[in-house]
Formats: C-alpha cells, sequence, structure tokens
C-alpha cells in the first residue's frame, strides 16, 4: 500500500485515517502472467486496479474477431474498463495480464465511500480522469496523424521496457498496423 500512498501524497496530503480507510476498500493481489482481470462482454464491471508491478493491457475483438490492444498499463498506472465502468453496459474490454503482477484492486462502491469521507481524493480521482482523457486524446490523434514510424518511436518512448512483456501481434495492435509492418519498422530503425 505504501507505493498507492506514495502515489497519491505526491499530489495531496493524506490523513492517516484516510489511509486507514482506502487499506479497508481495496485490496492487494497477486496475478499471474496470462491471468484477465475483466473479459469482454462480462456483465457487471465495476473494479478500479492500480498496478504496482508488472503489465497488463486492455484489449477488444472487433467483429470480425480481429484484436485491438487499446492500452497498456504499468507501475503506477490505474487500468479498468471506463466505458463499462460509467456507462454500466458490458465490459467492452479484455484486461490481461502480460507478466506476473501485483496490482491493489477496489470497486465503485467502495471509492465512493472515500469519496464522500475525503473531497480532497476525490478531486484528486477526477484530475487523474481528466489525464486520462487527454492521454486517450491524444493517442486518437497519433493514431490519425502520425506514420507508422513516428508512432512506434513515441511507443517506444512511452514504454521503453514493455517490449519484454508485450508480444509483438500486442504491439502491432496498439499501433494498429500488420506484425510486418512493425518488423519492417524495427528494421528501419536499426539501420539509421
Amino acid at each position: 500500500m505504501d507505493q498507492l500512498f506514495e502515489y497519491i501524497t505526491k499530489r495531496i496530503k493524506l490523513s492517516d485515517d484516510a489511509k486507514e480507510l482506502i487499506r479497508s476498500v481495496t485490496k492487494i493481489r497477486n496475478v499471474k502472467k496470462g491471468d484477465y482481470l475483466i473479459n469482454q462482454g462480462q456483465n457487471i464491471v465495476n473494479q478500479y486496479f492500480f498496478v504496482l508491478s508488472g503489465c497488463l493491457r486492455s484489449f477488444s475483438f472487433d467483429p470480425s474477431g480481429k484484436e485491438h490492444t487499446v492500452q497498456f498499463a504499468i507501475k503506477d498506472w490505474w487500468i479498468s474498463d471506463y466505458l463499462a465502468l460509467y456507462s454500466k453496459e458490458k465490459a467492452s474490454l479484455t484486461i490481461e495480464c502480460l507478466s506476473d503482477c501485483t496490482i491493489i484492486e477496489t470497486n465503485t462502491v467502495s471509492i465512493e465511500k472515500v469519496f464522500k469521507a475525503y473531497p480532497a481524493i476525490e478531486t484528486f480521482h477526477r484530475k487523474n480522469l481528466e489525464t486520462r482523457i487527454v492521454s486517450l486524446s491524444k493517442r486518437i490523434l497519433n493514431q490519425l496523424q502520425l506514420s507508422s514510424l513516428e508512432k512506434y518511436k513515441l511507443f517506444q518512448k512511452e514504454f521503453p521496457d514493455i517490449e519484454k512483456d508485450a508480444l509483438n501481434y500486442h504491439i502491432a495492435s496498439y499501433l494498429g498496423i500488420t506484425q510486418q509492418s512493425l518488423s519492417r519498422l524495427r528494421g528501419e530503425l536499426i539501420k539509421k
């Protein structure tokens, strides 16, 4: 829990009482590589996950069965199916552990208790969501505007160590390219 508290206290002050309440509504889980935390199509999604260690990804299958990686989550990142969480619809994403992971899990009911008792934490959470919206907006614009090589270079900058956990098809689907194109891009970078 200390890692989560350190993450939060970089932005807001946390009293011992607030820490105790957070401890009471969260649990630390060790999950194995290949485990799924949420499955596309499941009826109820109410969990948030904070990554203490490891690498996860969220992805979906389109109607033709093609896989699309939406997000990678590494240390100190939050992950969930926010669309399902906030729209009360079935899960649109699957969340998979790409390595053995340690996560902190909470749910919407529990986190609301924390928000009600400590409004500063709710503000902190809202700011995190705002950051997430900005990040997703940038990702969408980058997908539309950047060349494949530019997208791959940006990916390497944002996730310098992820290639040890993510498979080529995970990365290719995140970038919106084929695995063959990813191999070609890597070859181009080696030549330079």
